[in-house]
């Protein structure tokens, strides 16, 4: 394929993947943060894997670099899931008179 058609492509898959994330209701969104760092976990051991195999010094920086911005989405995601996951649980109640 040419660049065109992959810049095309590319493009057309941003706007499909907004239309659909924008369309999910606020109760999904927990579930689905948890299953979009299962797959980017899967990504970023693909991503160590193709930067050891790294041939130059631009692959290499690259790739660690992905590497890089793929741990912190991942990281973040899982403390933005469990944050939302603390919303649900149930609250403790306040101490009485001085009870520890």
């Amino acid at each position: 394929m040419d660049g065109v058609a992959l810049l095309t492509i590319f493009i057309l898959s941003i706007f499909v993947g907004f239309e659909v994330v924008s369309k999910v209701s606020a109760v999904l969104h927990t579930p689905l943060m948890s299953g979009a760092n299962a797959i980017h976990g899967i990504v970023l051991i693909g991503g160590i894997i193709v930067t050891g195999s790294a041939e130059t010094p631009l692959e290499l920086i690259l790739g660690a670099l992905a590497v890089l911005l793929g741990a912190i989405n991942l990281v973040g995601g899982f403390v933005v899931t469990d944050r939302m996951l603390e919303m649900f649980k149930p609250k403790k109640t306040a101490a009485k008179d001085g009870e520890v």
